[in-house]
């Protein structure tokens, strides 16, 4: 998790593209979400750190173009179903987070 965030903090320090920021940041939440849906995880700071990557994923996908931003809210889309089955709140905090952007 440490690695991955820090790859994505050196990128926008670097390069700072809005596209490529986003895309790295839904790349993030698919991989976690497929890790812990696969070999379960019972970390509750785990799942607060992947909410947070969520809730900046979701900001960093709303200014893109429609053409991108569409694709990119239904992968986090997927994330957020999958997130369902998880405990410690985080299909709660995905609820509340994309009711306020009104993403469905």
């Amino acid at each position: 998790m440490a690695k991955a965030k820090q790859a994505i903090s050196s990128y926008r320090k670097v390069v700072g593209a809005p596209e490529g920021l986003a895309e790295l940041m839904v790349f993030f939440c698919e991989t976690a979400v497929g890790f812990c849906s696969d070999i379960g995880m019972d970390d509750e700071s785990f799942y607060d750190a992947l909410v947070r990557m969520l809730e900046q994923a979701v900001k960093a996908v709303a200014p893109l173009p429609a053409e991108e931003r569409g694709a990119m809210k239904k992968r986090l889309g997927r994330v957020r179903i999958i997130c369902g089955d998880f405990g410690y709140g985080v299909d709660s905090d995905l609820n509340f987070l994309f009711a306020q952007l009104d993403w469905k």
